[in-house]
């Protein structure tokens, strides 16, 4: 007799050949390769879903989705990772499966995701699909001041994008956490919050690169959040490359089995 199971999924892309995560007509994206490998291993349709979109070309280090089959056979977490693997695309791993419960839903159930995005301050000949490359010479101190500033409940209306999917999705995010570090080459910024907006953090950063090139104030990334910005601030066209954002790690509730994160870092210092 066949019973819905319902797996917990944790996975890691590189998103540079890809269309985003979310399936789309006539487009290859991160789900559809999984959904098409589940559906090959289980036989049957499955549902899944992640616990937010990333954009085309973004990375994950730690993504988290739910499957829900409805099988007769027994499932055993470890064959399962084995054997989306065998059927995923290199740039595509499943590195863990949990059983899950009935009620889990991997995007209502988030209460927090973590995004990391990584620049370069060099050319690199190994990690271009990885970072975004800024040539000139940056105020780390002043960029560490204005993410600073982004800690707390703001609307980010000024920094997203129009989502035809998620036209009605609220613009004040609450942010838990918001800083810079600096790893040999790399400038590393990382943001947690309770949800994204669409390319709210590629845009963020390009607001954070203008005033580490000091033709920002960090004060003036206060006043867009304000709804202050001035004629100036062309925030949408700053938007930084897809190539240097990998989301990180996933919150959920301790019962839901808590958080998820990369168990690595994606790339050495350089």
């Amino acid at each position: 007799m066949s019973q819905v199971t319902v797996l917990r999924l944790t996975l890691e892309y590189d998103g540079t050949k890809y269309s985003g995560w979310q399936e789309q007509i006539n487009a290859r994206t991160v789900m559809g390769q999984l959904r098409t490998a589940a559906e090959e291993l289980f036989e049957a349709k499955v549902d899944i879903q992640g616990s937010g979109r990333t954009d085309a070309g973004v990375h994950a280090l730690a993504q988290v989705a739910h499957l829900r089959v409805k099988t007769t056979r027994p499932v055993r977490p470890e064959q399962i990772r084995r054997g989306l693997n065998d059927r995923l695309p290199s740039d595509v791993c499943v590195i863990e499966v949990e059983p899950a419960p009935p009620e889990f839903h991997a995007r209502h159930d988030a209460i927090s995701r973590t995004y990391l995005y990584q620049i370069s301050t060099r050319r690199t000949a190994f990690m271009k699909k990885y970072v975004w490359w800024v040539k000139e010479e940056l105020d780390v101190a002043a960029m560490s001041r204005a993410a600073a500033m982004l800690v707390g409940r703001h609307d980010f209306a000024a920094f997203r994008a129009l989502d035809p999917a998620r036209p009605d999705i609220s613009t004040v995010v609450v942010v838990q956490a918001a800083g810079i570090e600096v790893e040999g080459n790399l400038i590393l910024f990382r943001i947690s919050a309770s949800h994204f907006l669409w390319r709210m953090v590629r845009r963020i950063v390009g607001v954070l690169v203008k005033v580490g090139l000091g033709e920002l104030r960090p004060e003036d990334l206060l006043r867009a959040l304000e709804g202050k910005a001035d004629a100036k601030m062309d925030i949408a066209a700053w938007t930084a490359p897809a190539s240097g954002l990998f989301l990180e790690s996933v919150e959920y509730p301790a019962p839901k089995m808590a958080k998820r994160s990369a168990r690595t870092k994606p790339y050495p210092s350089m």
